[in-house]
């Protein structure tokens, strides 16, 4: 188990280093192209969630991360020797929850910067893929559980 709370504080670290990066080398709302047409760096503040939901609702960000995390922490306990694709699926979005809860605890908003040009999609973090990678893992560890016990179902 340690490995993944492991694998976790790394995704954190990051998260807050290409936040501090952004934060000391690009102003507010600047734009660096990285790679044109497809992606750019972009500073934003966003006291919300993906395109400024519940903006300024800093008392909901705080229980739901705190609840998320300890349910997190719950389940990686009780359920994550079982599977390491649920493991790491509670790792990816552990890193994410805590990721942006420093940003608001810390500064009262997230951080964010990457900037996909070729679509309209919110600017985004490191946490904020964290989360993502986690939820998409998460589905795919119960489609295969449910899928694995209809076939022992069926023997």
């Amino acid at each position: 188990m340690f490995l993944y709370y492991i694998f976790a504080a790394v995704i954190i670290g990051i998260d807050q280093w290409t936040k501090y990066l952004t934060v000391t080398h690009i102003p507010l709302h600047d734009v660096v192209e990285v790679v044109p047409g497809v992606l750019s760096w972009m500073y934003l503040q966003n006291s919300g969630a993906a395109w400024s939901i519940l903006e300024g609702q800093m008392w909901f960000f705080y229980l739901i991360t705190l609840v998320v995390v300890g349910v997190i922490i719950y389940y990686l306990q009780k359920y994550g020797k079982n599977s390491r694709l649920l493991s790491i699926a509670l790792a990816f979005i552990l890193a994410g929850a805590v990721g942006n809860f420093i940003d608001r605890l810390r500064i009262e908003y997230v951080v964010d910067m990457i900037r996909l040009e070729f679509i309209d999609f919110p600017i985004f973090n490191v946490a904020d893929m964290s989360l993502s990678i986690g939820v998409a893992l998460m589905l795919l560890y119960v489609v295969l559980d449910e899928t694995d016990k209809k076939r022992k179902s069926q023997q």
